[in-house]
């Protein structure tokens, strides 16, 4: 019967998600990182599960913060990508695994200027650690959900490379295309079944990780949609479709259904990835803060003095949307 509950709250989630409208793109799209989060969920263990499911909404709503926070406060941008090809052809072997050595070669501003989101990752999970520790619910909460944005944000392969979004090869738009067009129309075709998470030995390995096998698809993600292009006229490659009371020019779906045709589902297996990751990542921090018993958090309601400081960042960002700035270096579409 367990089982039938678990099951039949999966599919009412997962029908929920394909079916809702997303956000114009920013990372992997507001949508596919609130899926990546709730799909998250269900990887994890008897200790967990119970507590995450309660909190799912928040998780889910608040894994795109840290793409709001980018508009609003300066040094947030660069957690979201690392351009490794500037660091040249042997970048996975001459770019320092650790931070300080990082630094030391390269200074710090540099690191900063074409992203960090590896170590950034690895400081992420500390920080939930500890607050598993302090059995903090809002830190376990933020960081959970904001974690899940970062890994979710190393599994795409326009976030490992200086053309992010195709602007040195014509290509201007793509960025979106792969990471929020492609699981728009696809998603309600994805296995989201990936398994139990699993503890990470060596986060930080782990980490670049993901970015290795992100890069190592970049030549694949530009090449496929080069050749795509040389085959389409413009009235065939984009369409318009009405979001909300506007009409929007969007890659028309018989051009995005051949991309993802000639990538092989990729985009499905980074999600999948991200999806897994998420939670292994999750289950560590706890395992590493001596496994609390989250059933003691279940009661507790997030303070109001936090709620109005959430309230002031979802301001912060309003006005900074507003501005269409982002504070720093982004790999903005």
């Amino acid at each position: 019967m367990r089982k039938l509950l678990l099951c039949f709250t999966f599919v009412t989630i997962t029908l929920s998600l394909v079916t809702y409208s997303p956000t114009p793109s920013y990372s992997w799209g507001f949508f596919a990182h609130k899926l990546i989060n709730k799909m998250a969920i269900f990887t994890l263990p008897p200790g967990m599960i119970n507590f995450y499911k309660k909190n799912l909404d928040y998780i889910s709503d608040h894994a795109v913060d840290p793409d709001k926070r980018r508009y609003g406060v300066v040094g947030e941008a660069e957690r979201h990508y690392i351009d490794i090809d500037h660091y040249g052809k042997d970048a996975f072997k001459d770019v320092p695994k650790f931070w300080k050595a990082a630094v030391e070669k390269y200074t710090e501003d540099t690191l900063k200027a074409y992203g960090i989101v590896p170590w950034h990752i690895e400081k992420m999970v500390y920080r939930l650690q500890e607050a598993f520790k302090n059995e903090d619910l809002h830190r376990i909460l933020q960081t959970s959900a904001e974690l899940g944005h970062y890994v979710g944000d190393a599994h795409v392969p326009l976030h490992t490379t200086e053309n992010y979004n195709g602007q040195m090869t014509n290509q201007k738009g793509i960025h979106g295309f792969w990471e929020s067009r492609i699981p728009e129309i696809k998603a309600q075709d994805y296995d989201y079944f990936t398994g139990r998470a699993k503890y990470t030995d060596k986060v930080l390995d782990r980490a670049w990780s993901y970015v290795k096998a992100s890069n190592n698809a970049v030549d694949s993600v530009l090449g496929f949609e080069r050749e795509l292009n040389s085959r389409f006229s413009p009235d065939r490659k984009y369409s318009v479709e009405n979001r909300g009371n506007t009409n929007i020019r969007v890659y028309s779906e018989e051009y995005s259904n051949e991309y993802n045709s000639m990538l092989n589902g990729m985009v499905e297996r980074r999600l999948r990835g991200a999806i897994t990751q998420v939670g292994c990542l999750w289950y560590t921090a706890w395992v590493n803060a001596g496994k609390p018993d989250l059933d003691k958090l279940m009661e507790r309601e997030i303070s109001g003095e936090i709620k109005k400081e959430m309230q002031a960042e979802e301001q912060l960002w309003e006005k900074g949307k507003l501005e269409n700035k982002i504070k720093g270096k982004g790999h903005d579409d």
